[in-house]
């Protein structure tokens, strides 16, 4: 089998526009001619790589096989440019990061700051999904590195670390329930609530509590919107949950406070950091990483000091587990 390098880079675009249509309008080619690519391509391998429907095309099953072996040839060529650029001395490179809303407030912010100022040449782009989608773009390559809440083992994702965050009630600092140490979720229950609708990751870290509150509750609002939440929350008019992971900046300019979940086991949410699994790192993906780690590493031993017993010296609250 003789497959191009073309034919590729051809099929990887197919793939992630579902049409030929749209791939063509990015490749710059005729409809027609990609299509061509395309026949030659799956007679050449034996197989249809796609299905033709009505809304665009869907991967094979041997389409979904010789996307994984396309996805890493791609992605190791884009390594071998990065080294080939550090060796000319080259300080530069491209990363595309998908993360969760929450990080956008502060910890993003903070990282970047810190990496492009070590790094001024290398492109980051940025945008924002659920935990889910986060870590499906990292597994179908069309992202670096997913930044998210929660995420269940996938032998597609590599997890490169987890920092652990406690959930807590957001409210107005001058709400009744902001001078408790801890409050229960039966305390916050009764006011009006904001809850986490289910796409969001605090929807199910509070699934447990809430089916064992047996009374009623007064539901002001559900919502997939952090910002939405933490709005409502600040007009004092409703309780909403959530980790201090996006409220830094509310939190020190005392527009709301965090009072932490007290239940019988902790009500934790895991911030991961998430790459395609077998990836080998470019130096820059490597350096942004590095100080993401660090960066959840610092906050996650502020927030687990009132749940947990201090860890010995030298010891990080953000496990590196090998792989996820």
């Amino acid at each position: 089998m003789h497959i191009h390098a073309r034919a590729l880079k051809y099929f990887d675009t197919i793939r992630r526009c579902g049409s030929i249509r749209g791939a063509a309008r990015q490749l710059h080619v005729a409809s027609s001619a990609l299509n061509r690519q395309l026949l030659q391509l799956e007679d050449e391998i034996g197989f249809p790589l796609f299905e033709r429907m009505a809304d665009g095309l869907k991967l094979t099953p041997a389409g979904e096989v010789f996307s994984r072996h396309v996805i890493s040839v791609l992605q190791e060529e884009q390594r071998l440019q990065h080294e080939l650029d550090a060796l000319r001395g080259i300080r530069r490179g491209e990363l595309s990061v998908v993360s969760i809303e929450g990080v956008n407030a502060d910890v993003l912010p903070a990282v970047l700051e810190r990496m492009l100022t070590r790094h001024p040449q290398v492109r980051i782009s940025v945008r924002t999904a659920g935990s889910q989608q986060a870590a499906q773009a990292v597994a179908q390559a069309d992202a670096d590195v997913a930044i998210s809440f929660s995420i269940e083992r996938d032998a597609a994702l590599h997890q490169f670390a987890l920092a652990r965050f406690q959930m807590g009630a957001v409210v107005r600092p001058d709400h009744p329930l902001a001078s408790l140490d801890t409050v229960s979720f039966a305390e916050c229950a009764r006011y009006p609530l904001i809850m986490a609708s289910p796409e969001l990751s605090i929807h199910a870290a509070l699934r447990p509590i809430v089916a064992h509150h047996k009374k009623p509750l007064t539901i002001l609002t559900e919502t997939s919107s952090l910002e939405l939440a933490k709005s409502i929350a600040a007009r004092g008019i409703g309780v909403a949950f959530q980790t201090r992971v996006g409220l830094e900046r509310d939190l020190r300019e005392g527009r709301l406070a965090f009072v932490p979940l007290r239940a019988p086991e902790p009500v934790i949410c895991d911030l991961g950091i998430y790459v395609r699994a077998g990836r080998a790192l470019p130096p820059a993906l490597d350096a942004f990483i590095r100080l993401l780690t660090e960066e959840l590493d610092s906050r996650s031993l502020i927030d687990r000091a009132p749940i947990e017993p201090p860890h010995a010296p030298g010891q990080s609250s953000v496990a590196t587990p090998s792989g996820a």
